[in-house]
């Protein structure tokens, strides 16, 4: 649980950071929620989860929504703002899917372990074995982590790390231990539409209609099918 989960944990944090760098908030939010499709496909065969024709197409209307947000993603502001460049976008593109498939790993992960183990022992190994991972491949990547410098520094790390690290995580795992790995992916589709509207509001990155058509595709597509099949199920 540690190596794999810790694996997948660094995994995530090191290749959402180049998503975002490369291709935007709302772009490289929008590539890992293709993870929910991922999910789907493999949580069948690992824990006998269902797979029905409805996530098939659901998979072809997600992947069609990643990519249409991506085109229309930007760095500027406004109207006016530049496109990003290839060479970014590819990065982004990159980073992004590979931070998806570390979440849909992580989320299968969590699904099999959490009702197990428990959510307090799961999340300290996976942590733990992310903070040695990261410790060894970073120094030897030429990119060895440094200590916050000021007070103000370490107060953001504390608060980021009880907020987005250590909250978001334990309500993430109450969810996979009470329902399918595939369905526990319909609370989290919220976060591509947050995050490319904070990016907006904070950082002036804008989404063209072609990108904000391509989000509400990955949400819309995401939350309405799997909330369908939840429905059928009861």
């Amino acid at each position: 649980m540690g190596l794999g989960g810790g694996a997948l944990v660094a995994l995530f944090e090191v290749a959402y950071q180049f998503g975002i760098a490369g291709a935007g908030v709302a772009s490289a939010a929008a590539l890992l929620y293709i993870a929910p499709v991922l999910v789907a496909i493999l949580a069948k065969p690992l824990l006998g989860e269902k797979l029905t024709a409805l996530r098939v197409v659901l998979a072809l209307v997600v992947m069609a929504g990643a990519a249409l947000t991506v085109q229309g993603g930007s760095h500027g502001a406004g109207a006016g703002a530049a496109a990003i460049p290839l060479p970014s976008l590819i990065q982004g593109v990159a980073g992004g899917l590979l931070a998806m498939v570390s979440f849909a790993g992580t989320t299968l992960l969590a699904r099999y372990a959490v009702p197990r183990y428990g959510a307090t022992q799961v999340l300290f190994l996976e942590i733990l074995g992310g903070i040695v991972v990261l410790g060894i491949v970073l120094p030897l990547a030429g990119h060895t982590p440094l200590p916050p410098h000021t007070v103000g520094a370490w107060m953001y790390v504390l608060l980021l790390s009880l907020g987005s690290v250590l909250a978001a995580n334990f309500l993430f795992f109450a969810a996979v231990q009470r329902i399918d790995a595939a369905l526990t992916s319909v609370a989290a589709t919220i976060e591509p539409v947050v995050g490319a509207v904070l990016a907006s509001l904070l950082f002036n990155q804008a989404l063209s209609l072609l990108g904000w058509l391509g989000l509400t595709m990955v949400v819309g597509g995401v939350a309405m099918s799997y909330l369908s099949e939840a429905k059928t199920g009861e």
